[in-house]
């Protein structure tokens, strides 16, 4: 370690990381998973520090984990190894480029998704993808985030247009272009998308940006029960509603937020919905959603148009993990995710509900709904180990069930170390060969991110 700390001291002064205390901070993610305190962190300010960082872990047979804004949910940017050198790129954080004719920007990778949007408001454009908590662009299109935002506006996949990576050799290679579409090539830009820093370091991402719509309205609209609510959100879906925002909160997760928000929603099951569009299509799209929801026993719709009041209501949905964790005072909160075809979402859900009412648990169900995708809360007090199996039986239960019906076992918070077993059983041997082999071409001597994705790599 002193040899490395030595040769990076003049260049990086303050930004070397050395003290016990400071290191343990990047331990610490939302996720449940144990972390290790990495045994160095450095934070560059550019491309050719990284590539210097890079090129002297090489040497000294060090570890590398990139870490963006530690909202991780399944152990992405975990320390599994001694000799691990922490990049902490909040220091990189340059919203470079603009470019309002092409819609597009151009970023480093620790600008985050508020960051981006509050700079360029001003231009009548956004950037739509919203996992809720205030990521690192770079975190994001490293888990092929996506979010509440997706059933209309995509995912990082669609609204990354190319990326200047780190490769293992201390390279920096150039992906993808700024046109819409390109058909040169293999697709790198994509096969660096959502592969959790294991094959590389983004240093610099180009970005689609859309036009802010010209009226937004959101609502809350409560159900006599879970299937009534899933059943208007598949309804809509394949009616080609465009549909900006579609969100599921069970009965237990509007208990929480309304204690922690202060919003006095009926405490049911319950759709938050968000329509953008001109103000004649946000009435078709409404008229369309009230006639499915009416027949799926939908209760009180209630409206939000001034800004505030959305922002109050999309807030209170973003702190529903907060939420959740204190309503048991003491426990921490285990999130797990999985995704499946639009037409299987009722049945999935429900089976996940029914076993988690039988179980005891405290466990809220979220989910972005409108694309298939949902998510659970498990709130467990960190000594009581016959909950903690409970939980762990139910994931498990959760995930075949999605499996068996053409889904997947994480719709958006990414493999990590939590779901390294479950992505096996997903794709298969064959599938998961071929995935070791383009990261073993790509970084042979297991450089980034050791520990993650595949199973026997810890």
């Amino acid at each position: 370690m002193d040899s490395l700390v030595n040769s990076l001291a003049d260049r990086f002064g303050s930004r070397l990381i050395t003290a016990p205390s400071a290191r343990a901070q990047y331990a610490q993610s939302e996720g449940h998973h144990a972390h290790q305190t990495p045994s160095l962190v450095v934070q560059p300010a550019t491309v050719e520090e990284v590539q210097l960082l890079v090129q002297r872990a090489a040497e000294d047979h060090w570890s590398i984990v990139a870490y963006g804004a530690g909202t991780s949910l399944e152990g992405n940017a975990a320390t599994t190894h001694a000799d691990s050198l922490c990049i902490d790129f909040s220091r990189m954080n340059r919203i470079i480029e603009v470019s309002a004719a092409d819609l597009l920007c151009v970023v480093e990778p620790g600008v985050t998704r508020e960051q981006l949007n509050e700079d360029i408001r001003a231009t009548g454009l956004f950037f739509p993808v919203d996992p809720g908590a205030n990521a690192s662009l770079g975190g994001m299109i490293s888990t092929r985030a996506s979010g509440t935002t997706t059933v209309r506006y995509g995912s990082m996949r669609e609204n990354i247009l190319g990326l200047k990576m780190v490769t293992a050799d201390g390279s920096l290679v150039l992906t993808g272009t700024r046109a819409r579409k390109s058909a040169s090539g293999y697709d790198l830009t994509h096969l660096f998308t959502g592969s959790e820093g294991t094959l590389g370091l983004i240093v610099e991402a180009s970005l689609r940006l859309h036009g802010q719509p010209d009226k937004i309205l959101a609502a809350t609209w409560d159900f006599g029960s879970v299937e009534g609510a899933v059943d208007t959100v598949i309804a809509t879906i394949q009616s080609g509603v465009p549909i900006a925002r579609m969100e599921l909160l069970d009965e237990a997760a509007i208990r929480a937020c309304n204690r922690q928000s202060a919003l006095r929603l009926p405490e049911k099951p319950m759709l938050f919905l968000e329509f953008h569009g001109s103000e004649a299509s946000v009435a078709d799209q409404l008229s369309l959603v009230r006639l499915f929801g009416e027949g799926n026993g939908g209760g009180q719709l209630q409206f939000a148009t001034a800004t505030e009041d959305r922002n109050t209501l999309w807030k209170a949905r973003h702190q529903a993990l907060w939420a959740a964790k204190n309503m048991v005072p003491g426990a921490v909160a285990w999130i797990t995710d999985v995704c499946v075809p639009i037409s299987q979402l009722s049945d999935a859900i429900i089976r996940a509900k029914t076993a988690i009412e039988a179980s005891g648990l405290f466990a809220p169900i979220l989910g972005h709904v409108g694309d298939g995708n949902f998510h659970i809360f498990f709130i467990l007090r960190t000594d009581d180990t016959a909950s903690w199996d409970k939980a762990r039986i139910i994931n498990e239960a959760v995930i075949d069930q999605a499996l068996s019906v053409g889904g997947t076992c994480t719709g958006e918070h990414g493999i990590g170390l939590g779901k390294r077993l479950a992505m096996q059983r997903e794709h298969g041997a064959d599938s998961v060969a071929t995935m070791r082999r383009i990261k073993d071409a790509l970084d042979p001597t297991g450089l980034f991110n050791p520990g993650k994705i595949f199973l026997d790599r810890l």
